[in-house]
């Protein structure tokens, strides 16, 4: 699970799409404009290209912005797209809306931490960590039954043991007994 580039794209609805930030290359750019371009406004997509895998969160609205993540085909889709989320909130709340007609201006240095950040997809989404706590839970549970049925086992075993060695000592007794009722100690 990888995440190659994050986007954020202004995308009006009868316009052409320009990047205002991001941390890809060149290839990765064509593929955002595109899917961002083609993603109805308030609306979230994946698009698969080859080995990638576009996830695009078009906003819309008075920032007509979007979000485009490209990963790896394995990355979850729901924590890419809680990123996009937590990108667009952001660059939404450091970037003035006035600064989009000149991208060249635009810093927006957190994207790449967020990239670096988000590598491992249980940190943008805390249900997947939750999920992923509850499986562990669930495996040291389904250990401790075990072991728990393990020693019904073993105690089952002596308490059979204990009862065969009470029978024999009763036998014992028994038959000592008898042997020596015929012999009076004085």
């Amino acid at each position: 699970m990888k995440i190659y580039s994050i986007s954020v794209i202004l995308s009006p609805p009868s316009g052409q799409a320009v990047v205002l930030t991001r941390n890809c290359g060149r290839d990765d750019i064509f593929l955002s404009k595109t899917v961002a371009e083609r993603t109805p406004q308030g609306q979230r997509q994946s698009v698969q290209e080859n080995i990638y895998t576009a996830h695009v969160y078009n906003r819309g609205g008075t920032e007509q912005l979007a979000g485009v993540i490209i990963t790896d085909q394995e990355y979850p889709v729901r924590p890419a797209f809680s990123l996009l989320t937590k990108v667009l909130d952001d660059f939404i709340a450091k970037v003035p809306q006035s600064s989009f007609s000149n991208p060249g201006s635009i810093s927006f240095p957190e994207i790449s931490t967020y990239v670096q950040k988000y590598q491992d997809p249980r940190q943008a989404d805390p249900i997947m960590r939750v999920q992923q706590e509850l499986d562990e839970t669930k495996i040291v549970l389904h250990k401790t039954i075990e072991s728990v049925l393990q020693r019904g086992e073993n105690l089952d075993n002596l308490v059979e043991r204990s009862g065969a060695l009470s029978t024999q000592t009763k036998m014992f007794y028994k038959t000592a007994k008898k042997r020596n009722s015929c012999c009076v100690i004085m």
